[in-house]
């Protein structure tokens, strides 16, 4: 016990402002992003999101339940590959995650007009999602079980990332076709390829150069 109190010390020694404040702020574009664009414009996601959804259809299981239980292993499994730092900033992405969306639903929608312009749609919501999820990762954290998921499977087997979320929203979207029409699939697709190319040029953009200042900054 006291070994495991320490070691959350030492994990937490490391947790800093920085990393915090992007944290946040990834969380709030995603949330942002999510709200304003994806929740009317009819295009599914893959992951955990687009798992849930085709559970309910063909099982009558709530996406509220099948969620809550692919979310939880999803971190369960980044926490044993991660660390508690990754559960720390995990923790955080989701509250403000919740919180922003909590706070845009007491708002009319921005932009109403995507419902009708699904393309349009699918291009603005992969760069809310890209960016605000692409920060988020890039600091050590997770705002949702897609993303530990991701995380843990690049970490294991050094896969980038990008890669990583491609593989498993193509198999939830494939599966998918068994009930939704391949014209709103296409879209989907549109929007998963271009969120997880740009969530990793997030996660790695001047991650050298950031290195090679940190490396100087201690010395």
């Amino acid at each position: 016990m006291k070994s495991q109190l320490y070691e959350w010390k030492e994990a937490l020694k490391n947790i800093t402002f920085k990393k915090c404040a992007i944290t946040l702020l990834g969380s709030f574009i995603l949330a942002f992003g999510l709200y304003h664009v994806h929740s009317i414009s009819g295009v599914t996601e893959g992951g955990v999101l687009g798992a849930t959804l085709l559970l309910e259809h063909w099982t009558g299981i709530s996406p509220a339940l099948t969620g809550g239980i692919m979310n939880v292993l999803c971190y369960v499994l980044g926490w044993r590959l991660l660390g508690k730092e990754f559960i720390a900033y995990s923790a955080l992405a989701t509250v403000g995650f919740s919180g922003t969306y909590k706070i845009c639903e007491q708002f009319p929608h921005l932009w109403p007009g995507l419902a009708d312009m699904p393309l349009v749609a699918a291009l603005v919501g992969a760069l809310f999602v890209g960016v605000g999820a692409g920060l988020c990762v890039r600091v050590g954290g997770a705002p949702s079980g897609d993303d530990a998921l991701a995380m843990s499977i690049s970490h294991a087997t050094g896969w980038k990332i990008q890669w990583v979320y491609l593989m498993s929203d193509l198999i939830v979207l494939v599966m998918s076709l068994s009930y939704i029409p391949v014209r709103r699939i296409g879209y989907s697709l549109f929007t998963v390829l271009l969120s997880g190319q740009l969530i990793g040029f997030v996660q790695n953009f001047n991650r050298t150069q950031e290195t090679g200042a940190d490396c100087v900054t201690e010395n």
